[in-house]
């Protein structure tokens, strides 16, 4: 039987806020254990939330940049339950009335192609501390420094239909996000973390199978390969004639297979009521206009852009477009050389290959987005070769200045008098009479071949510095 994949996702999203979502400690990545946790944050008796308004503002950000509702009326909520790391024995969430409803998103895919995804809502909440066990013998130690870090959930409508389309969502959601500012994204940090809803059901069918939810990956890798292996779960169970159970699962990167952790909770397993401590949040439209005036250009209006202003391909467009930081670079070096395709091609081919194989971020990157400007201009006027453009590009990439330093202390200016090439042709033809009987005896595609030889003469005898146009344009004319 052929099954068709239906998937949701919950992507918990750490807010860049400086201060945790209902106390004044600090949310910063790294610190020792319990340091960086409150009275607040620890429940202590008499202790009483109060709410980080930049966390309002940031879920906000989100909801416009997506195109959704905005609640103007939002309510905390209690979310019961018992866990070592959960100080208060329940978490502050949203549920009936979130501060995000509907929306939808925008994704391309592989070949191309573009998908809406549907946002059912995005909510505010609070994070849970670490239960940590490697370091402790038959024993858990809890680190409370991540108790009440400011989350927002976002909960996908259950659109996609493969690993693929997953990974594509969970990298656009990404890009959009550190647009927009609201998080660092880091998933090796816990910054941005998800829940994976998954069934299956016969093609063709609209009736959704009985789903599995897969909790807490933390890459854009191990989502597609636990996406892959409980497709494969559920289609043996279903095609041996078993019924899949409803329960909540995690992924096990180091044996690459999802494990049953526990039957899956409904809403009614929570006990859900207002949160008492906390006052409704109301805003109003001056509020959401303010922050819809102070938006970027957002990821998917970049790339219409890019694609529209530059004549980029769509391919190359969502490459630029992927991060704000990339985006930026690439049109200051575009500008500096005034040939945006050209630009296009060696920022992502050699700038991002140089940043690889260094392993930097771009924002480690020793080589300014003007210098490389600079240099793809000297290609341009045929002051240098794409070939040597190349090994200017390593010296820039080392420190050793610009490219007209480098070009001027090297000596490595293109050599592009006529007087001076047609020289070197000429001693090269001399000095090669087989190959050029060869050549005039061949059919015009063998011609198109051989040339090369001569080509190759002449660069070698220019140490790379003669202009290829050139040569090929004086080897035409006296190859006859």
């Amino acid at each position: 039987m052929q099954w068709e994949t239906v998937i949701g996702l919950e992507v918990h999203l750490q807010l860049a806020t400086r201060s945790k979502i209902f106390s004044g400690s600090p949310t910063t990545f790294g610190a020792e254990p319990n340091t960086q946790a409150s009275a607040v944050d620890l429940a202590m008796p008499g202790m009483l939330p109060v709410l980080n308004a930049e966390a309002v503002r940031y879920a906000v950000m989100f909801g416009l940049g997506i195109g959704a509702e905005i609640g103007r009326r939002s309510v905390f909520d209690r979310k019961n339950y018992f866990y070592p790391d959960l100080p208060k024995g329940y978490q502050i969430s949203q549920f009936e009335a979130p501060i995000v409803g509907r929306g939808s998103f925008e994704i391309q895919l592989e070949d191309g192609s573009t998908r809406s995804i549907g946002i059912t809502r995005a909510h505010l909440e609070e994070d849970a501390g670490k239960s940590l066990h490697e370091d402790f013998h038959g024993q858990t130690g809890i680190d409370l420094n991540r108790a009440g870090t400011p989350l927002l959930e976002i909960v996908s409508e259950p659109d996609l239909r493969s690993a693929a389309e997953a990974v594509a969502y969970l990298k656009a959601l990404h890009s959009l996000v550190t647009y927009l500012g609201i998080s660092d994204g880091n998933m090796a940090e816990g910054s941005m973390r998800c829940d994976i809803n998954l069934s299956l059901r016969p093609a063709g069918s609209d009736t959704l199978g009985t789903r599995a939810e897969i909790k807490n990956v933390n890459s854009f890798r191990f989502v597609e390969k636990a996406i892959r292996h409980e497709i494969d779960r559920q289609a043996d169970i279903l095609e041996d004639g078993g019924q899949v159970v409803q329960e909540t699962r995690l992924y096990d990167a180091d044996l690459d297979e999802t494990r049953s952790m526990r039957s899956k909770e409904v809403a009614n397993d929570y006990r859900y009521f207002p949160e008492p401590d906390l006052l409704p949040v109301v805003i109003d439209e001056a509020f959401i206009e303010e922050i819809r005036a102070g938006l970027p250009e957002l990821p998917v209006e970049k790339r219409h852009r890019f694609i529209a202003q530059y004549g980029l391909s769509a391919y190359d467009a969502n490459v630029l477009a992927d991060s704000r930081d990339l985006a930026d670079y690439f049109e200051a070096v575009a500008a500096a050389c005034g040939d945006a395709k050209i630009a296009a091609n060696w920022v992502q081919v050699e700038l991002l290959g140089q940043l690889n194989r260094s392993e930097l971020a771009l924002a480690e990157c020793p080589v300014a987005a003007t210098q490389l400007g600079g240099l793809i201009a000297r290609i341009l006027d045929d002051s240098i070769s794409g070939k040597i453009a190349k090994q200017v590009f390593e010296a820039m990439w080392q420190g050793e200045g610009s490219a007209d330093d480098i070009i001027a202390a090297r000596g490595l200016r293109q050599v592009s008098d006529s007087g001076a090439l047609e020289s070197m042709v000429d001693q090269v033809i001399a000095a090669s009479a087989a190959q050029v009987e060869q050549y005039l005896a061949a059919d015009p595609d063998r011609r198109k071949k051989l040339v090369g030889f001569f080509v190759g003469q002449v660069m070698k005898l220019s140490k790379g510095q003669a202009n290829p146009q050139m040569v090929n344009e004086l080897l035409a004319k006296k190859l006859v």
